[in-house]
């Protein structure tokens, strides 16, 4: 049984239990800010990792499996928690000192030694004599060299002595040099060349004479173990010998007997040492003592030891003989002996090339802690997505670039339709001529207008909530003129008893919320008016679309052989339709029709590979994308976390992975670009023949003439679309509006209602006193009746102040008037509501019972004074009636009253078409000002006595001409004193009177436009004025007067 040599081992340091959950969770919730319950699972698969790695195994490829695993997670672990402190306890490998220290770098730095150990362990124990254990020992000493080199060039500050700088590199020394004299005993074994031999022989013999050296060094401090140096020594005397031995073969090969001879007594000098040293190493070694070396070492050295040297001692007798019998060569001296070369070592193994494996990678499984990410992995991950999406938007360009070529090339050469055409040729087919082929977009646009309401009810019932809501306002308006024409018949009869406040200046809100509305309601009537026009101007097309899809497809067959649809009257057809002479239809020869159908096939064949084509692109483009979406290089970026600039060749490497898919893409579009050449070369050879290009002629203009009327059936239903959103658009208009003329009607009636309360009752009680005061009250009350019966209203210049108009904040309806919209024309009234005409006069009268002209000169009901006179008050151009036959929307009069509506501020030029009738030309309605919320109306006291009414002077302000005489004032009488009777007061607040001196009365200021108008009373606008009733209020109004 052949001997193995013996391989020595390092031993393996040893370690107690840790705690990683505590500090993990603090970590977890101080830097992560997560819950550190949700990573308790974690933690104890760590903890259960380290246990089996540093004590559940022996030395064994289990233990090297574990190892490779808990040092993978604790890589990862490291780039999560780098500023965990855990300590960690190791006891020295070689000297049995414990170390204690806070640091993952020295975890993982035990642990490699740990792992170093185990290989070379494996390395000595494993057997040899075939080729695949050579193999395994001499990949476990290189990797257990490259191991102890990690930890060199990583870890500079060595706590421990076996941890030191010079201790891992005498390791390193004797791991490269047991594996160097593996791959020696596979060259001998394998019976290589003799030179090839000696160089690697020559090496290891230098390899361990150099550790030898090194190992001296260490001697008396208690490190190493005494009999390593036994075994290194007697190793590097038997290797020198075998290098003499294999080159004095090599010699003798080559006919340098002499040199051959003088190396191979070398040689046999060399092996007699390496015998005598194992010798002595056999009798010192004990087993137990050395557990690094295998318990026959000992033997199997001084074995090989002494069997070599028998071989070198025959062989020295064999070339001596051979010499001196032979080939008498001289024998040179020893000194003069050139030196042996060297074969090159073989590398370490590093630690990264054994963790590059896939069989290690699936070892360490997934991430302990994948769930937690640092913040930078995170924004390194966010770029190398972006590079991601640039690829991937980059192909899809290609893409979609490559297939609007295809379908604008097929659309131009009109195909696949044309193939369809060829063969009918081919095959006489004329009965599919008449077929006609309908877009989809035009078949769901009829099914959408025969399924829809219909649009003439819609247009009927727009028109009829015009005419609602303009016979709602004018009712209103009418109204309030009936109450104003019986509160100034109640002041003429029971004057001056009667002192209710006109009504003029309480209803302008009122009225001005009419007049606007009414205006709305104009220009809404303009913009229904071209609605119905637009309507008109399409119902014939849309009678057509309305008829189903036989219908459309009935018309499209029409519109293909030239003639105009039924429903379109000859020389307006949608598209100047006429009849066009068909090109004559010649047949084709057989052989014209042989070959068509020929050509028809191959364009066939190339359209069918097109589409493949276009199939593998688009499934090509979507593997790519899932491929980049699945795609995560957050675990790379993690262990490249602590490298600097490795991000671009990071990502240019991964990228790298979808090139094939880039490729194929690519391929596509070529192959795609080629089948379109061949179509259109297919199609221009078929186009040479006359037969074909005369019937190609006429089947282009067939449907030239098809795509032209749905491109105009196309245009009506967006025609369609905008009359339907029109209507809808004004239906919710005039719905809106007539909220608000319902809510404007509740408080014209309230306002009404509580206006005809108050006049009865203090008619009531005027009438009650003057029972009580005689009959002769009674006869003067009379014959001022019969004497006031001619004075007219309008030209009475006396009335009570009005009253400040309500303030912005507590007017519900206030007056809008449009302004985005445009002006409407002036005119009488709309064409389906003109103003009622006047009632006849009553019989009984034949003349105006209002008409107070023959008594101007009458005392003033409202003086105070009877010596002084009173000054007329000056007319204002806001008050003038010049305009009033302009008024759009007038108010019926009441029979024979000077009271008319109010004449409008300017007249309106006629609204601009509207070019869109869905767009919202609706103006909004206004709304109806809140009702005053005081129980009654102010009622005006007459100024007291010695005080005259004199306005303050205009500068800017000129009155307009009147066509009639002013009023004279009345000649100073003494003022009505009512009777000691308890008068009416109304509960509401009274006006005071002016101040008694012209001098101390404040002069008009302009309201600004942040200051509310109440409690200043400023003359309303011209369009808000009714009559000559608002030219006696202004008497009172006119300079600005606080009433308070």
């Amino acid at each position: 049984m052949a001997h193995q040599s013996p391989l020595i081992a390092i031993p393996r340091k040893t370690t107690n239990d840790v705690d990683w959950a505590t500090p993990i969770r603090a970590i977890i919730a101080n830097s992560y800010g997560e819950s550190p319950s949700s990573y308790t699972e974690e933690c104890s698969v760590l903890q259960r990792c380290r246990q089996d790695a540093v004590k559940g195994a022996g030395s064994d490829a289990t233990a090297r499996d574990l190892l490779y695993k808990y040092f993978g997670q604790l890589e990862l672990l490291e780039l999560r928690f780098s500023e965990m402190k855990v300590p960690f306890a190791w006891t020295d490998a070689f000297t049995l000192k414990s170390t204690t220290q806070t640091s993952l770098a020295f975890e993982k730095a035990s642990i490699i030694h740990v792992l170093a150990a185990v290989l070379s362990s494996l390395a000595s124990a494993g057997s040899r004599a075939d080729g695949e254990g050579i193999k395994r020992s001499y990949f476990n000493s290189r990797a257990s060299a490259g191991m102890l080199t990690y930890i060199n060039d990583n870890f500079l500050h060595a706590p421990s002595n076996d941890l030191s700088r010079e201790v891992v590199q005498l390791l390193i020394g004797i791991m490269m040099a047991q594996a160097t004299e593996i791959f020696t005993e596979k060259l001998i074994s394998e019976k290589k060349a003799p030179a090839l031999v000696c160089r690697s022989a020559n090496q290891v013999a230098g390899m361990y004479s150099t550790v030898v050296d090194d190992m001296k060094e260490f001697q008396g401090k208690g490190i190493f173990d005494r009999n390593w140096l036994s075994v290194l020594q007697t190793k590097a005397k038997l290797f020198a010998s075998v290098a003499q031995y294999y080159r004095s073969t090599g010699d003798s090969a080559a006919g340098k007997h002499g040199m051959a001879v003088v190396r191979m007594k070398l040689a046999d000098s060399l092996a007699q040492e390496a015998q005598r040293s194992a010798g002595q190493f056999q009798y010192s070694f004990v087993s137990t003592a050395t557990p690094t070396l295998p318990h026959d070492a000992a033997t199997s050295l001084f074995e090989i030891c002494k069997a070599h040297a028998s071989l070198c001692a025959e062989a020295k007798i064999q070339v001596n003989k051979d010499n001196d019998l032979i080939y008498h060569d001289m024998l040179p001296s020893e000194a003069s002996l050139q030196s042996l070369e060297k074969l090159p070592p073989a590398a370490p193994i590093t630690i990264q090339e054994v963790y590059s494996n896939q069989e290690v990678s699936k070892l360490i499984g997934p991430d302990i802690f994948a769930r937690l990410v640092p913040m930078a992995v995170h924004e390194s991950a966010s770029m190398y997505s972006e590079e991601k999406a640039k690829l991937v938007r980059a192909e899809v360009e290609r893409v979609d670039l490559s297939e609007g070529e295809i379908r604008a090339t097929l659309e131009h050469l009109g195909l696949p339709a044309l193939l369809t055409s060829w063969r009918r040729l081919a095959n006489d087919d004329e009965e599919g001529e008449g077929d006609v082929e309908i877009s989809g977009q035009l078949r769901r646009l009829a099914q959408d207008i025969q399924s829809g309401a219909p649009l003439d009810s819609l247009l009927r019932q727009l028109n009829s909530e015009r005419e609602k809501c303009e016979r709602d306002l004018r009712e209103l308006n009418g109204m309030l003129d009936s109450e104003s024409r019986e509160c100034e018949r109640m002041r003429v009869k029971y004057t001056p008893q009667f002192t209710q406040s006109p009504s003029g200046s309480r209803t302008a809100h009122y009225r001005n919320t009419i007049t606007a509305n009414l205006e709305s309601l104009t220009a809404a009537a303009s913009t229904d008016q071209q609605v119905s026009a637009l309507w008109r101007e399409i119902q014939p097309q849309i009678g057509v679309l309305s008829g189903g899809e036989a219908q459309l497809r009935q018309t499209a067959q029409q519109v293909a052989s030239g003639q105009a649809p039924p429903s379109t009257p000859q020389g307006a057809s949608l598209l100047d339709l006429q009849d066009e002479e068909i090109p004559s239809k010649s047949g084709l020869s057989e052989a014209e029709k042989d070959e068509l159908k020929v050509m028809a096939s191959q364009a066939q064949e190339k359209l069918d590979r097109l589409g493949k084509i276009r199939k593998e692109r688009d499934d090509v483009l979507r593997d790519l994308k899932e491929k980049i979406q699945n795609d995560d290089v957050s675990s790379l970026l993690l262990l490249n976390r602590r490298s600097q600039d490795v991000e671009p060749q990071l990502f240019a490497s991964e990228l790298e992975k979808f090139r094939p898919y880039q490729g194929r893409i690519g391929a596509a579009i070529s192959a795609s670009q080629e089948a379109l050449k061949d179509l259109s070369e297919i199609i221009d050879n078929v186009s040479q023949g006359n037969g074909v290009r005369q019937r190609q002629r006429g089947q282009k203009e067939r449907q030239k003439r098809i795509r032209d009327w749905e491109r105009s059936l196309e245009r009506t239903g967006e025609q369609y679309s905008e009359v339907r959103a029109g209507a809808g658009k004004g239906l919710s208009y005039y719905e809106s509006l007539t909220v608000v003329i319902n809510d404007l009607s509740r408080e014209v009636r309230e306002y009404i209602r509580s206006r005809d309360s108050e006049r009865n009752k203090m008619v009531a009680e005027i009438e009650t006193r003057q029972r009580i005061s005689g009959g002769s009250t009674g006869s003067d009350s009379r014959g001022l009746d019969s004497s006031m019966a001619g004075l007219s209203i309008s030209r009475s210049p006396y009335a009570s102040p009005p009253p400040p108009p309500p303030s912005a904040g507590s007017s519900g309806y206030p007056s809008l008037t449009p302004t985005s919209l445009p002006t409407p024309p002036g005119h009488s009234s709309t064409p389906h509501f003109p103003p009622p005409p006047p009632p006849p006069a009553p019989a009984k009268s034949p003349s105006n019972p209002y008409d107070f002209s023959s008594l101007g000169n009458l005392p003033s009901a409202f003086s105070t004074s009877s010596h002084q006179p009173s000054q007329p008050p000056p007319l204002h151009s806001s008050y003038s009636s010049s305009s009033s036959s302009s008024n759009p929307y007038p108010t019926p009069s009441a029979p024979h009253s000077g009271y008319t509506s109010p004449p409008p501020h300017s007249s309106y030029p006629p609204p601009p078409p509207a070019r869109n009738p869905s767009a919202n030309y609706y103006p909004p309605p206004s709304s109806t000002p809140q009702r005053q919320t005081s129980g009654s109306y102010p009622s005006y006291q007459p100024p007291p006595q010695q005080s005259h009414y004199q306005p303050p002077p205009q500068t800017s302000y000129q009155p307009p001409h009147q066509p009639q005489s002013q009023y004279a004032p009345p000649p100073p009488q003494t003022t009505y004193q009512p009777p000691s009777q308890p008068q009416y007061q109304p509960p509401s607040q009274q006006y005071q009177p002016p101040p008694n001196h012209p001098g101390s009365r404040p002069q008009y200021h302009p309201p600004s436009q942040h200051q509310p108008p109440y409690p200043s009373y400023a003359p309303p606008p011209s369009r808000q004025q009714y009559g000559q009733q608002q030219q006696q209020q202004q008497q009172y109004g006119q300079g600005g007067y606080q009433y308070r």
